[in-house]
């Protein structure tokens, strides 16, 4: 009766019925714990801690504003803790208890007969590129924005949207906007689409304390940080400040130009082939310009003398984790190109093997003009072990050439233009291994309120670099719809 009379209804209003975009109001929260260690840390030049820690949720809400139109907010937070962070200034208290017995340290190195430090003594401040410092620069919080509009055709053929995006954190800040455009022909089976996107992004730079304090006391190491703060050479000998031998950075001209922008545009074709196969390819250019290299990360030099500040007994040990109490003062600050221009190329097929497993396949070729190059493959296998459950193993299998300005802790040459240690810019390769499970509910049989529980995710991946770099990541997402 229902049928009939809403068949009657649109035959003399001469409407037909029109399924909406989005049905009603979906709301996703997502929340992830990162964890990683390694040994290679760029703050550090190079080497010591990079042990890392970052709980961070999402908040995702699209709202359909009539049968064509969706509004969309994504909000993320995310507080992370940085070892390699923290010692940007590393002379700061963590640091200096990084080990055991640090009183009994000291009255080992006391010259009882004269009540004054000697030449090997621990000098205070120290500082490890191994023990996390408790600087500011230890702990942040990342906060970031994005709300975003989309528009589909009486046919829902096309689909054109825009966006725009803000992040935050201590040392950085960026705003964004992009567009982007889609078109289905062949009943859907075919989907042609482009995206651009602007990001226009800030540095408030922070810098590694010894080069900050260089700068300030226009280079008089009586004075500022370091006043009454001794300074040794290779063999854990005090240098005289007022000589011609002496510390001081290879490059005194910090950040200039405090901008950072990148431009992308992005081309994609998907295909559906037949009922078990779809394949999609994309193209992404990516240009970047202005200040590219980060301010926090430190370059030591071999072809220049090593100064240090700390207990000069541990300068033979200083590349060791048993290192704790000296620290080797930076020649520079890394220093990269003002410009980079990216390729991403990839594709993606997913292969319908039976009702309860699917084959998901990915691979990306990647090219850059600083030279490096890179591999990514990646293979899901969704598994329904249950009426509204997925299990979901993966794998991930990436490696890339090193960039043409990286070399490691103390590899580099003062005579180079662009220098970085950062073994994110290395070759290396990695493993990736992932297992999820998903509840899904299509009829939103659970309530929370006015909200009805469409899907449940959890996730953990483990990482693994050859450089030495682990990473363990546990995600969880729940999704609801508004009844």
């Amino acid at each position: 009766m229902v049928l009939s009379t809403f068949s009657s209804f649109s035959q003399t209003t001469g409407t037909t019925y029109k399924k909406r975009v989005l049905e009603s109001t979906e709301v996703d929260i997502l929340t992830s714990y990162y964890e990683q260690d390694g040994d290679n840390a760029a703050v550090t030049g190079g080497i010591g801690t990079e042990k890392l820690t970052d709980f961070a949720t999402s908040f995702v809400v699209s709202i359909p504003l009539n049968e064509d139109d969706v509004f969309s907010i994504d909000a993320t937070i995310s507080a992370y803790s940085s070892a390699s962070s923290s010692n940007l200034n590393p002379f700061d208290s963590g640091a200096s208890s990084g080990g055991d017995d640090d009183d009994e340290d000291e009255d080992e190195n006391e010259d009882k007969s004269n009540g004054k430090l000697n030449s090997n003594a621990v000098a205070s401040p120290t500082g490890s590129p191994w023990i996390e410092s408790s600087g500011a620069s230890k702990s942040d919080v990342w906060v970031s924005g994005t709300i975003g509009y989309s528009h589909s055709s009486e046919s829902r053929n096309t689909i054109v949207g825009a966006n725009i995006s803000f992040a935050t954190e201590y040392d950085y800040s960026s705003f964004g906007v992009g567009a982007n455009f889609a078109q289905l022909f062949n009943d859907k089976n075919t989907e042609v689409g482009i995206s651009m996107n602007a990001y226009f992004d800030t540095w408030h730079p922070e810098y590694p304390t010894e080069i900050h304090s260089y700068n300030e006391v226009n280079g008089d190491l009586n004075d500022g940080f370091f006043e009454e703060v001794d300074i040794l050479d290779q063999n854990g000998n005090v240098i005289d400040k007022n000589s011609n031998y002496v510390w001081s950075p290879f490059n005194t001209t910090l950040i200039q130009d405090e901008s950072r922008n990148t431009y992308s545009a992005s081309v994609s074709f998907s295909q559906i082939l037949n009922k078990k196969i779809q394949f999609s390819v994309f193209l992404d250019l990516v240009q970047q310009k202005g200040w590219l290299a980060n301010p926090m990360q430190r370059v030591y030099f071999g072809d220049r003398d090593n100064f240090y500040i700390g207990n000069g007994e541990s300068i033979p040990i200083y590349n060791s984790k048993d290192n704790k109490d000296v620290f080797q003062l930076a020649d520079d600050i890394e220093r990269l190109p003002d410009t980079r221009f990216k390729t991403p190329v990839g594709a993606r097929l997913n292969y319908y093997i039976n009702e309860i497993v699917v084959l998901r396949t990915y691979y990306r070729y990647y090219t850059d003009d600083w030279g490096v190059s890179s591999h990514t493959a990646n293979i899901e296998l969704p598994i329904k072990i249950a009426d509204k459950f997925t299990l979901y193993p993966s794998y991930r299998y990436y490696t890339q050439t090193a960039a043409d300005y990286f070399a490691p802790f103390e590899t580099h040459s003062s005579t180079e233009e662009f220098y970085t240690s950062d073994y994110d810019l290395s070759a290396f390769n990695s493993n990736q291994y992932g297992i999820g499970i998903t509840y899904t509910d299509i009829f939103t049989k659970a309530h929370i309120w006015l909200f009805g529980l469409k899907s449940v995710d959890f996730r953990y991946d483990y990482y693994q670099r050859n450089t030495g770099l682990t990473a363990g990541i546990a995600s969880a997402g729940v999704k609801f719809i508004m009844k």
